[in-house]
């Protein structure tokens, strides 16, 4: 899966007295999307070249080995070989752990960019040099980088997973998936989904693994749930367009096993 970046090793401990070398990438964030320099990420000798931009606007974020990663708010101008793009378009990123490491650059850049004044008194916040928090001098409220618990459930009858399609955005087969809400368990968030989106009710359900899904700022949890009467059918047509039930044998090839979703179904598809 996309956090899979071994023999790599991902370090987010909190680091400010790291100083920056040549060879650290530089992601420059400004409204969900991020600078690609000739197709990739730019590292600190190619944003001092190029923009001639001071080490000291950058701020730390973590290291992958021993390579650092590191946050510019500041917007670069674009150039024929430097573009703006999604942060969506850097899942397919090589080497593989520069894609993970876009992935969740963008979720730290996207909390910093959002958090830059105090939510109680307004004044501007500071990084706090210990560990990763930002802090008013004002009021002293913090904030903590936030992560959105979301489950990712393969709903089956023997041999059969149910497999469902977005009304808008994603054009592809998937699983059922939905954001835990405040007070309830992740067993009763799968329960919850499943019976919003499809209208039937689910028992046996087993945990299969986790992801870190920078791109939505999520922490996706998959789980397996065996459906507990066979009743047709009730699409939710506000989010899905689709709900069909494919035998292990007959299971569209529509992603790659990068995400949790995907690797849920190829799994199954192999018992």
């Amino acid at each position: 899966m996309l956090q899979e970046v071994g023999p790599k090793v991902f370090k987010n401990q909190y680091d400010l007295r790291r100083a920056t070398q040549a060879k650290d990438y530089v992601f420059a964030y400004t409204n969900r999307k991020i600078l690609t320099y000739h197709g990739t990420i730019p590292r600190v000798k190619d944003v001092t070249a190029d923009w001639q931009m001071s080490t000291d606007n950058y701020t730390y974020l973590f290291t992958i080995s021993d390579v650092a990663f590191y946050l510019l708010l500041e917007r670069l101008p674009e150039r024929v070989n430097a573009k703006y793009v999604d942060v969506l378009t850097l899942r397919e990123l090589e080497p593989k752990y520069l894609a993970f490491g876009s992935a969740t650059a963008a979720q730290l850049g996207e909390w910093y960019a959002t958090n830059q004044y105090c939510g109680q008194c307004g004044q501007p916040m500071v990084s706090m040099t210990t560990e990763r928090t930002l802090v008013c001098p004002n009021c002293h409220h913090r904030e903590y980088p936030k992560i959105s618990p979301a489950i990712i459930v393969g709903v089956t009858k023997g041999d059969q997973i149910l497999m469902t399609k977005f009304a808008t955005g994603y054009d592809r087969y998937a699983l059922i998936s939905g954001y835990a809400e405040i007070g309830e368990t992740l067993e009763d968030t799968v329960q919850r989904e499943v019976k919003e989106e499809v209208g039937l009710a689910v028992h046996h359900i087993q945990y299969y693994g986790s992801q870190p899904w920078g791109f939505s700022g999520s922490l996706l949890v998959g789980f397996f749930a065996e459906l507990d009467n066979d009743i047709p059918i009730k699409l939710e047509h506000d989010e899905l367009s689709q709900a069909k039930w494919f035998q292990r044998d007959s299971i569209p090839r529509d992603d790659t096993t990068l995400s949790l979703s995907w690797q849920m179904i190829e799994d199954f598809r192999q018992r």
